[in-house]
Parts: C-alpha cells; sequence; structure tokens
C-alpha cells in the first residue's frame, strides 16, 4: 500500500497525502481525520509519519545556525552533528535555518509555519530577540548558550566564566604575571555575544584577584586571524608570557605564528583554554585545556526540547558543564630571566 493508494480512498491527492503526513503545509483537521481513516483501516505505516499525524506533531526539529557566509567553527559543526545524531535517535528529523544577517526571514518562517515541534538555538546573545520572540510564540525551544536573564528558559551551556577563571589562575600558579586573553571576534563581541563577554569579565576578574597584568584582545574565527593576533601580540606586548583562549578556531594560526616566530612552548610562552579535545589534542605541544563536551551538549539539548514539547508547563531545567582543566604540555613554570 502506498500513498497514492492512501489518496485514492480518501479522496484527495497524493501531495495532500504527503503534507498531512510530513506537517509541511497546512491541512485541515477535517481532512487529516480522513487520511488517518483510511491509514488506520489498511495498517499503513510509513516510519514515523503516521505517528506524527495522529499526535498532530511534525517530528521535526528546528536547528538555528549562524549564517551560511560566516563559516562554522569546529565547535559549531560538532553541536550540529550531535544535535542531527541525538535526533535521529528519537526517530525525529531536523531542519537547518540560518539566523542573523540576511535570514530573519527564514527564522520568521521557521517559528510561524508550525514546520518544526521545537527549536534548538545555538550561538546565543546576552540580549537575544530571538529568544524573546520564541517566548512569544510559545514554541517550545532549547537554547545552547544563555543569555543574561535566562530565568524561565532550558539551556545548555559551557561555564566560560569558571574555565577562564581556572586558566588564569593554573597560569598564576605556575608564576606567570603577564597573561593574554585570546577571545572571540570583534563582531561577537560587540554583538554581545555571551561567551565572549563572560570570558572577558572572568579574565579581568581573575587577573585583579591575583595581582596580574592582563591583555584582552578579540580575534576573528580562523587561523589566519589567530597568527595576525599573536604577531600583534610579540610586538606590542613581549612581556606576555602565557595566553588563555577560547577562540579554537583561531588556534592553528597560533601555532604557526608561534613556530614562525621560533617561540618555544611552554619555555617561552604557556597556553591555557577552553576547546574541543581533538583540536586540544591536535595542538602541537598538546594544549591544557578544558575540553568542551560538543556531543554531549547536542544530546542534551535535544533530550530538554523532548521534555519541553512532551510537558511544556513543566519547570524549565538548564544544565551549565564545567569539565575539568586537562594538563597537558602547553603550560609550564614562567621564566625566571
Amino acid at each position: 500500500m502506498n500513498i497514492g493508494e492512501i489518496a485514492r480512498r480518501a479522496g484527495v491527492s497524493r501531495s495532500t497525502v504527503s503534507y498531512a503526513l510530513s506537517g509541511r503545509r497546512s491541512v485541515s483537521t477535517e481532512t487529516k481525520q480522513r487520511i488517518q481513516a483510511v491509514i488506520d483501516e489498511i495498517g499503513y505505516r510509513p516510519n514515523a509519519a503516521a505517528r506524527a499525524l495522529k499526535e498532530g506533531r511534525t517530528r521535526t526539529l528546528g536547528l538555528v545556525i549562524p549564517p551560511a557566509s560566516l563559516r562554522l567553527t569546529d565547535m559549531q559543526l560538532g553541536f550540529v552533528a550531535s544535535v542531527v545524531e541525538a535526533a535521529a535517535h528519537a526517530d525525529l528529523d531536523v531542519l537547518l535555518s540560518p539566523s542573523g544577517g540576511d535570514h530573519d526571514r527564514s527564522f520568521e518562517r521557521l517559528v510561524s509555519g508550525r514546520r518544526v515541534d521545537g527549536v534548538i538555538l545555538m550561538e546565543i546573545r546576552l540580549e537575544d530577540e530571538r529568544v524573546t520572540t520564541l517566548q512569544q510564540r510559545g514554541l517550545p525551544f532549547v537554547t545552547i548558550g544563555h543569555t543574561a536573564h535566562p530565568h524561565g528558559t532550558c539551556w545548555v551551556d559551557v561555564d566560560y566564566a569558571a574555565l577562564v577563571a581556572r586558566c588564569v589562575h593554573h597560569l598564576a600558579d605556575l608564576g606567570h604575571r603577564n597573561i593574554a586573553l585570546l577571545n572571540r571576534s570583534p563582531e561577537l563581541v560587540a554583538a554581545g555575544y555571551g561567551p565572549a563577554h563572560r570570558a572577558q569579565a572572568s579574565f579581568a576578574e581573575a587577573v585583579r584577584q591575583r595581582g596580574l597584568t592582563g591583555i584582552e584582545q578579540p580575534c576573528a574565527d580562523d587561523p589566519a586571524a589567530g597568527e595576525e593576533w599573536f604577531e600583534q601580540l610579540r610586538e606590542r606586548h613581549p612581556e606576555v608570557t602565557a595566553i588563555t583562549t577560547i577562540n579554537e578556531a583561531a588556534l592553528p594560526g597560533l601555532q604557526r605564528g608561534i613556530e614562525r616566530l621560533n617561540v618555544a612552548v611552554p619555555r617561552d610562552l604557556s597556553i591555557a583554554g577552553v576547546a574541543a579535545r581533538h583540536w586540544a589534542e591536535g595542538f602541537r605541544p598538546q594544549l591544557t585545556a578544558a575540553d568542551v563536551p560538543t556531543l554531549e551538549m547536542g544530546s542534551h539539548a535535544v533530550e530538554l526540547l523532548l521534555e519541553r514539547i512532551a510537558a511544556p508547563s513543566s519547570p524549565p531545567r538548564h544544565l551549565l558543564l564545567a569539565p575539568p582543566i586537562s594538563l597537558r604540555d602547553s603550560t609550564g613554570p614562567a621564566r625566571t630571566s
């Protein structure tokens, strides 16, 4: 039995059956009921589609990603992959939708067209209009990251503030007195991107607590920018003996700059930061870092979203993850001369 036979028996077109099963377009309640009666009669089960029709759901989750014009970082790609995999385990599809720049209409279609049962938002700003929009529309959602005032929302995030502070204290314990923060891009800082601002504030506070000199500089999310950032740092602040970073996309360029200027790590310069594990282990020497659990974060986000979809009035939950600092080979005692 196929969709064509269902359409014939229900007296509708094949496309109407397809729309009813997928939820991609609106179909009247009466027509849905007629199609469902035929499905029940003949026992047709097109994977999750029949359940979707019966439950009044699309069995599709929306994942809002940065615009395609901005190359996704490895960490962002990890979030996407983990969300898609976790959704597949739950027999759900994922609809990717860009947001920001010229893509506001895409986000509007996602949240207003009932094309998805719920939404996962990435790259959260401290003040994020998308969060406000979803709250107003009543569509279940979870954020990877959290706003400045996350009360009443579900979210999963890394505790960048705590982790950057740990990196600073680790470097200070090794005797480093002049430390630089390799932050995210100037555009993200200006836009109020949560991790960049939390890292900035935490770095400044940890430096103050330890009586250190801190240099905070943003850097675009790409290797070329990382290399240029390091060159400028050595030229303007040769006294710096340690770096902490949350910008994993800049790490390859940082390493190129270190090698080109013949800086020995950790003899001349120590580096600690927050990065996905394979980035940390691929750095030479291996990077002392808090390994961001990207796969677990995506899985947790899907789990929380399914809870919200099933029980919208239940108290919101969140997970703030603070993985331990893995001590590798990129940090050592400060130079004594």
